[in-house]
């Protein structure tokens, strides 16, 4: 809790020193796994909801123009994976993540103008809120009983703009943390390929 403070506090300075800035509502659908740990691993369908706000980085003496923007990012993500034995009934994973990806956002330039497409990429944090498994134990189920509550990776992605209130993008998140702290075999880490949209709800100079 201290840390999701600490990083509220930073987060809240430089809003307050921001000058333009548009905030809004994003979900994805996406397909995520928890690399190097289960056999016949497959990756598990699931979705998120969230809110952003893009802080303009670059004078903007035109009206929404600028073109490099500190992008943070509050959501709830369900991961996890799927197990499917051949033999056996199918193993699942499902893990429910509140998330802080904190991006920067770089919008290709048409005659110095802001463009239409754009790039992000930056840190991601992840905070376990719930974990559910079911069917047969695995074969170092043991290893696996201990699942970390925080987590750290990188998260970037593409998008383009579609109208003044809407646009669409994809996304791949890398966990570097391990999700099994006592699991030996290897380095245990979340990965997702989402598709999402943002929606702009708001705007403050």
């Amino acid at each position: 809790m201290k840390k999701i403070i600490i990083i509220g506090f930073v987060l809240l300075i430089g809003l307050a020193n921001a000058q333009f800035i548009k905030y809004g509502v994003t979900a994805n659908f996406h397909q995520s796994s928890i690399v190097k740990v289960h056999d016949y691993s497959k990756g598990a369908f699931g979705g998120g909801i969230g809110i952003f706000a893009d802080v303009s980085l670059v004078p903007n003496d035109i009206y929404d123009s600028a073109w490099l923007y500190f992008t943070p990012q509050l959501e709830f993500n369900t991961l996890g994976e799927n197990a499917n034995h051949p033999k056996e009934e199918k193993q699942k994973y499902h893990n429910n993540y509140i998330g802080l990806p904190l991006y920067i956002k770089y919008f290709l330039r048409n005659n110095g103008y802001k463009g239409d497409l754009y790039f992000m990429a930056g840190p991601r944090l992840e905070f376990l809120v719930s974990e559910k498994r079911s069917g047969p134990p695995a074969d170092f189920e043991a290893q696996e009983q201990n699942i970390s509550s925080f987590g750290y990776g990188v998260s970037v992605g593409a998008g383009i703009k579609i109208n003044d209130k809407l646009d669409a993008f994809i996304r791949f998140d890398r966990g570097f943390s391990k999700i099994y702290p006592d699991y030996t075999r290897d380095a245990t880490y979340n990965r997702m390929l989402a598709l999402g949209i943002n929606y702009y709800i708001g705007e403050t100079n």
